[in-house]
């Protein structure tokens, strides 16, 4: 693909074809980003500071977990988390499978509630992310994008979109045997294809409703598990 005017060639493939709604993209939503991030900043801070102090307690490493990540404009960045794993774990895996034994206890937790995601309020105020948009992914796959698919990397990355909704329980899906195998083969291509359309239509009124779908989503799958728990406490007596 041609490089875009005006930057570096840096040896990256990039996207030159059109966006929808630019003004929205590069100003307005990174606006809204700011402001609702400063407006998270305090509660937090004040989630984040006894959440450091467990997962440090629980198992030991470093509080938070960094990872290279396809990011804004084909840049790479790292993803700031709660570290949910044994010290490592990324070295024996790229995904998580169901039952993980990585997992800590206190991860197990964090990845129910997405509390892990807190600290990607950093990564929002820095400009890395946004609330909303086409949930990062590992470079290993952002490498192998298709030109088509190159759209994912010219609007800036988010907590949520269609796609995390769409497989918010992936662990289930993956399964305990092989779980990359079964991410690349049952997951990842439906959602390349999520996080092209998303691309190629983003807009106010999209992410409103995104916004919404994911605290509802997140709220339910919360108390699914919280049911699922108190089913198992009450057969046990």
């Amino acid at each position: 693909m041609r490089n875009a005017p005006g930057r570096p060639d840096d040896g990256r493939p990039r996207w030159t074809g059109p966006l929808p709604h630019p003004f929205y993209s590069h100003f307005i939503k990174r606006a809204l980003d700011i402001a609702l991030a400063l407006l998270l900043a305090i509660p937090g801070l004040a989630l984040m500071l006894p959440l450091a102090v467990w997962v440090k307690l629980d198992s030991s490493g470093a509080v938070f977990y960094r990872a290279p990540r396809g990011g804004y404009q084909n840049k790479p960045f790292k993803i700031l988390k709660f570290r949910t794993m044994v010290t490592g774990a990324d070295l024996t895996g790229g995904c998580t499978a169901l039952n993980d034994a990585r997992v800590t206890r206190a991860g197990r937790v964090l990845r129910a509630s997405k509390l892990d995601e807190i600290p990607q309020l950093i990564n929002i105020l820095k400009g890395d992310m946004s609330f909303i948009g086409p949930r990062p992914e590992l470079l290993k796959y952002t490498d192998r994008y298709t030109p088509q698919q190159q759209c994912i990397l010219w609007v800036r990355p988010g907590i949520s979109d269609d796609a995390s909704l769409a497989f918010i329980s992936q662990d289930e899906i993956v399964g305990e045997e092989d779980p990359v195998a079964n991410y690349e083969k049952y997951i990842l291509d439906e959602k390349n294809a999520m996080r092209v359309r998303y691309a190629m239509s983003q807009s106010f009124r999209g992410d409103m409703r995104l916004l919404m779908r994911t605290c509802a989503g997140v709220f339910g799958k919360i108390r699914r598990i919280a049911a699922g728990r108190r089913y198992a406490a009450d057969t046990e007596h």
